[in-house]
C-alpha cells in the first residue's frame, strides 16, 4: 500500500491509514533518511490512537513508553545512537518486542539481526516540499 503525503496537513489521515493497514500487528519499523519525518510520523500515530503522554523521540532514552486514553502500551524506539546491535540487546528489547504492545521503531537496520520475523514495515521517501511517499509492506520470514 502507498500513502501520499502533501505536508503536515495530510499527517492525521495517513496514521488512521496505516493503523487500519497494520491491523492486529504490534511491530511497525519506520525506514527513512535523516529528517525524513520519522518521529514527526510517529507523532501523529500516537495521536491517533490517542496517546496522553509527550511524543517525542528517543534518540538519547533508546526507547520511551507511552500510555494512551484506553490504558494501551506504546514503545517508541529510536536506534539512531547505537554501535552495536547488543546494546539494544542489552535493554531487553526482545521483551518489548514480545510483550503484545505496539513498538514503533526508528532505524530498524541498527537492530536487524534482533528484529521479529514478522512485522510491517513503513519506508518513508522524502520527495520534497513537505512531501513524503509511506510504502507500506508486511515482512514476515517464517
Amino acid at each position: 500500500m502507498v500513502v501520499e503525503v502533501n505536508g503536515l496537513g495530510d499527517l492525521k489521515s495517513a496514521a488512521q491509514k496505516i493503523i487500519q493497514f497494520a491491523g492486529d500487528e504490534k511491530i511497525w519499523v519506520l525506514n527513512g533518511s535523516m529528517g525524513a519525518g520519522k518521529t514527526t510520523l510517529s507523532k501523529a500515530i500516537c495521536a491517533e490512537l490517542e496517546v496522553l503522554d509527550t511524543v517525542q523521540s528517543p534518540t538519547f532514552s533508546i526507547v520511551n513508553e507511552y500510555l494512551s486514553a484506553k490504558d494501551e502500551v506504546i514503545y517508541h524506539f529510536d536506534f539512531y545512537r547505537l554501535e552495536h546491535p547488543e546494546e539494544a540487546f542489552n535493554i531487553g528489547v526482545e521483551e518489548y518486542f514480545d510483550s503484545g504492545n505496539l513498538c514503533l521503531i526508528e532505524w530498524p537496520q541498527k537492530i536487524s539481526n534482533l528484529l521479529p520475523e514478522k512485522y510491517l514495515a513503513i519506508n518513508i521517501e522524502d520527495l520534497g516540499e513537505n512531501k513524503r511517499e509511506l510504502t507500506l509492506t508486511y515482512h514476515d520470514e517464517r
